[in-house]
């Protein structure tokens, strides 16, 4: 997980952030299907946040269905977590409803930076 930004100062509570940049981290593929991660102590360090952060971070993507805890094998990205998340999905519905209304992509690029 390269370049985590998180934002004591954002509304979203850290662990959300956490879980968000771990997210993105498996839609970008940084991290594969399969994969184990660093224990949550290490990722805390990392992130500069309290373990417990972390692990609560960690719990609520295992919730969701993004990892799987196993027992001597650590925390894992979930064979099937998905690959996209739900903000790719909307760009891409921007930009195909976008070319059926007869703009370039750059035009799209340019109102989303002006808004």
């Amino acid at each position: 997980m390269v370049d985590v930004q998180l934002d004591p100062d954002d509304r979203l509570p850290i662990y959300e952030q956490v879980a968000s940049e771990i997210r993105r981290a498996i839609a970008n593929g940084e991290v594969t299907s399969g994969e184990r991660l660093p224990p949550a102590r290490d990722l805390a360090a990392v992130l500069n946040v309290n373990t417990n952060t972390v692990l609560r971070a960690l719990r609520m993507l295992r919730d969701d269905g993004v990892l799987e805890f196993r027992r001597g094998r650590g925390i894992t990205v979930a064979a099937d977590a998905p690959l996209r998340t739900p903000i790719d999905e909307k760009v891409r519905e921007l930009l195909d409803l976008a070319r059926q209304l007869g703009y370039a992509k750059q035009e799209v690029i340019d109102l989303v930076a002006r808004s």
